[in-house]
C-alpha cells in the first residue's frame, strides 16, 4: 500500500509538472503571437511598403525596412509578399523575388489577418499574417508575415529546472510520509474486522448470490466459467462439477457470452431457448481499471411470464374481434332498418338469414377445429377485419389445430398468425375490391404444424425478399413498423421451424410455415 500510494503521488506530481510546463508553453506562444501580430500590423501601415509592393524594384525599398525592424524587434523573420505570393523581403536575400508557397498564405490573400503555428527548419514558430491595403483600405496589394521561433518544452524545462526539481522533491517527501501513514492506518484498521468476520461477510454475500431468483453465470478472459448460482445450474440442468472451470460453450453451445467479452458491448433483454425453456438474458462485460476481465450473464425463466402474456394476448384478440364485429353489426343494423322503412320486409329477412348463416358457419368452423380459444378469437377478429376493408379472407375448411408443437406457445402462434394476416390485409388494401383476397390454412399433422397465408397484393420485389425478415425493414414508410415479420420469424426459429416466401409471376405473396413437433435440434443459449 505504501509503494502504491507513493507511486500515485509521484505520478500526480509528475503529471502536474508537465501540465504546468505545457501551460507555460501555451502562454508564451500566445504572447509571442500577439507580439508578432503587433509588428506585422505596424509594417502593413507603412506608406513606403504600401507604395513599393507590386512595383519593379520594390524589394530595394522594402528589404531594408524589414531587416531594420527585424533586428530592432528581435523577431526571426519578416517577409513581405504581393498578391501573387512573390517575396519582397526575406532574411535570406537569395529568396527575394521567389514565390512564397506556404499553404497558410491563402486566407491572408483573401483579406484576413490571423496567427498560425508552423514547424520550420529552425524549429516551431508562430507567424502573424496581416494584409497590406491601399486606397483607404479598399484594395489589398500584399501581405506582411512576421515569424518568431517558440521555445520548446525542453528549453522551458532547462530554464525552470531548479524550481521544478525543488517542488517535485518537496511533494515526493510529503507523499512518502503520507503513504507510510496510510499503509499503517489501513493495516491496523482493516475495516475494523478480524479475518473471521471478513470470512463470515463473504459467506453472507455468497448466500445472497445463491438465493437470487435469476440464474447468474460469469466467465473470465479465457471464457471459462468462474461463478454459477443454483438457479443457473437448475436451468442449465448440470451440476457444479460440470460447469465451474469449463469453457462456456462446452456447457452452453453457441453461447454469445464470449462475443460480449471480445466486443465489450452489453446485450440486454435477449430471448432464447435453453433446455426447452424460454429465458430472458442480459449479458454485460466486467471491467476493471478500464480493461475487460470477464463477462456475466443473468437469465430468468419466462414460463410464468409467457403464461400471463398468453392470457392477455387471448383477451386482446377477443376484444379486437368484438370491436370489429360491433362496428360491422351497427352497419348491418342500419341496412336492416333501412329495408324495413322501405317496406321491403322479405328482403330484410333474406339479408338477416344470409348474415346469420355466414357468421354461424365461420364461428362453427373455428370453434370445432381450433382447440385454442385465443387462436380462434384471433382468426374471427381478422375475418371481420377483412370484411371491414371489403376484402375476402378465405379460411380453408380443412384448417385444424388440436395441439401445439412442444416448443411453440399460444402467444407465439398469435404473433405469427396475426402479423402474417395483418400484412396480407395491408397488401390487398391497395388493390381493387374485386382483387382483395386472402387465403389462410393451418394443418395439424402428426409430425408438424403447417401454416399458409397467401394474398393477391402487389407482391414483394425480388431485391427485397432477402431482407424482409430483418428488424426495422418495412414498406409502409413510417415509424413503429418493421417488426411484424421479424417477430414472426423469430418465434418460428425459436420453435425450430422454417418460413418460406414465394411470389408467383401473376402477383401476390405466399408465406408458408412448417414447425416440427419433434424436439430435435434445440438451440443453446
Amino acid at each position: 500500500m505504501a509503494v502504491l500510494s507513493f507511486g500515485s503521488v509521484f505520478l500526480a506530481i509528475l503529471i502536474g509538472g508537465f501540465i504546468v510546463v505545457a501551460k507555460i508553453s501555451a502562454t508564451l506562444e500566445k504572447e509571442i503571437g500577439m507580439r508578432a501580430m503587433a509588428i506585422a500590423r505596424t509594417l502593413a501601415q507603412s506608406e513606403e511598403i504600401k507604395g513599393s509592393i507590386g512595383r519593379p524594384g520594390g524589394s530595394a525599398s522594402i528589404q531594408p525596412i524589414a531587416e531594420r525592424t527585424r533586428l530592432a524587434t528581435g523577431v526571426d523573420y519578416i517577409v513581405v509578399v504581393d498578391m501573387e505570393g512573390i517575396r519582397y523581403s526575406h532574411p535570406v536575400e537569395d529568396r527575394i523575388g521567389k514565390k512564397f508557397t506556404d499553404p497558410d498564405l491563402g486566407p491572408a490573400l483573401a483579406n484576413n489577418e490571423y496567427i498560425s503555428s508552423a514547424e520550420g527548419v529552425l524549429g516551431p514558430s508562430v507567424r502573424a499574417f496581416v494584409p497590406v491595403k491601399v486606397e483607404e483600405g479598399t484594395r489589398q496589394v500584399g501581405v506582411v508575415i512576421v515569424g518568431i521561433l517558440t521555445p520548446t518544452i525542453g528549453s522551458i524545462l532547462r530554464t525552470i529546472h531548479l524550481q521544478l526539481f525543488y517542488s517535485l522533491g518537496t511533494g515526493l517527501i510529503v507523499g512518502l510520509l503520507g503513504s507510510v501513514y496510510l499503509a499503517r492506518k489501513i493495516k491496523s484498521a482493516m475495516f475494523s474486522m478480524e479475518p473471521e468476520e471478513i470470512a463470515r461477510l463473504l459467506e453472507e454475500r455468497e448466500a445472497v448470490f445463491q438465493a437470487m431468483g435469476e440464474g447468474i453465470i460469469a466467465i473470465d478472459t479465457e471464457s471459462r466459467i468462474t461463478i454459477a448460482n443454483e438457479e443457473a445450474k437448475r436451468i442449465i440442468g448440470k451440476g457444479e462439477e460440470e460447469i465451474i472451470g469449463r469453457h462456456i460453450r462446452d456447457v452452453i453451445p453457441n453461447s454469445p457470452l464470449p462475443e460480449v467479452l471480445e466486443t465489450g458491448q452489453a446485450q440486454l433483454n435477449r430471448e432464447m431457448l435453453l433446455n426447452d425453456t424460454i429465458i430472458l438474458v442480459n449479458r454485460v462485460p466486467i471491467r476493471f481499471k478500464g480493461e475487460i476481465i470477464g463477462a456475466v450473464s443473468t437469465f430468468q425463466d419466462k414460463t410464468e411470464v409467457n403464461r400471463l402474456a398468453e392470457e392477455l394476448t387471448g383477451v386482446k384478440a377477443f376484444v379486437e374481434a368484438l370491436r370489429v364485429q360491433n362496428h360491422e353489426h351497427m352497419n348491418k343494423l342500419h341496412t336492416i332498418a333501412g329495408l324495413i322503412q322501405l317496406e321491403k320486409s322479405q328482403q330484410a329477412l333474406d339479408y338477416i338469414f344470409d348474415l346469420t348463416e355466414e357468421q354461424q358457419e365461420i364461428t362453427r368452423l373455428l370453434a370445432k377445429n381450433i382447440f385454442d380459444h385465443s387462436i380462434a378469437g384471433l382468426l374471427l377478429g381478422k375475418y371481420s377485419r377483412a370484411k371491414e376493408i371489403r376484402a375476402e379472407l378465405e379460411i380453408d375448411r380443412s384448417t385444424r389445430l388440436k395441439e401445439l408443437p412442444p416448443r411453440l406457445k399460444t402467444g407465439d402462434l398469435v404473433v405469427i398468425i396475426g402479423n402474417l394476416i395483418e400484412n396480407a390485409l395491408d397488401a390487398v388494401r391497395r388493390e381493387k375490391p374485386e382483387r382483395r383476397k386472402i387465403y389462410f390454412a393451418m394443418f395439424d399433422r402428426k409430425d408438424s404444424l403447417t401454416i399458409t397465408v397467401r394474398d393477391t397484393g402487389p407482391g414483394i420485389p425480388e431485391d427485397r425478399r432477402e431482407v424482409i425478415f430483418e428488424q426495422g425493414f418495412t414498406t409502409k414508410g413510417s415509424e413503429n413498423h418493421g417488426l411484424g415479420l421479424y417477430l414472426a420469424k423469430r418465434y418460428v426459429d425459436l420453435a425450430g421451424g422454417t418460413i418460406f416466401l414465394t411470389c408467383p409471376p401473376e402477383g401476390g405473396a405466399e408465406f408458408r410455415i412448417c414447425i416440427p413437433k419433434g424436439l430435435e435440434g434445440q438451440e443453446g443459449e
